[in-house]
């Protein structure tokens, strides 16, 4: 199996990748996890996406707020997909990153998921890895009925109790 790459641009966004990691690590997903920024190791993030596809990597997740070039600067160096985080701050609750990270240039995409959206983001990249994994594939089937269940289970607990 392909292994997914999380790169944020500080260690301050690891509350909001540890997110993602938990759903990785339940789909049993292999990842690395590193710290590179576009604009103070803009030389050592371009080395490491370089050679991502030649060390095992079929998608990468960038997560970077305020400016938040990471995830451009990433898609730049290679043809892999690339999964964007916006992440918060408190001056625009993260309205920059989200614009910084979804505003690419033709030629140059980046899947770009909500702001603090690490989980969708990795479920994302379990979803691309999925397409030429079987066991993968089910067990995002699986989860898609246990939610389905679950919703249809609140819906009757609330038909139940209203709709008398």
């Amino acid at each position: 199996m392909k292994k997914v790459a999380i790169i944020m641009g500080s260690d301050s966004d690891l509350p909001i990748v540890e997110k993602g990691i938990n759903v990785l690590k339940e789909y049993g997903v292999p990842f690395e996890v590193h710290v590179y920024s576009a604009h103070r190791t803009p030389y050592e993030t371009a080395e490491f996406v370089k050679s991502a596809k030649d060390n095992g990597f079929g998608v990468i997740i960038a997560a970077a707020g305020m400016a938040a070039h990471l995830a451009g600067a990433i898609a730049a160096n290679t043809v892999l997909p690339v999964i964007g985080i916006p992440v918060s701050c408190k001056n625009t609750g993260g309205m920059d990153a989200l614009l910084a990270t979804v505003q690419m240039p033709s030629g140059i995409p980046v899947a770009t998921v909500a702001i603090d959206g690490a989980a969708n983001a990795a479920l994302l990249s379990i979803q691309m890895l999925a397409l030429s994994d079987a066991d993968l594939y089910s067990k995002l089937i699986d989860a898609r009925k246990k939610g389905t269940e679950k919703v249809l289970l609140k819906n009757k607990e609330i038909e139940e109790r209203f709709n008398k």
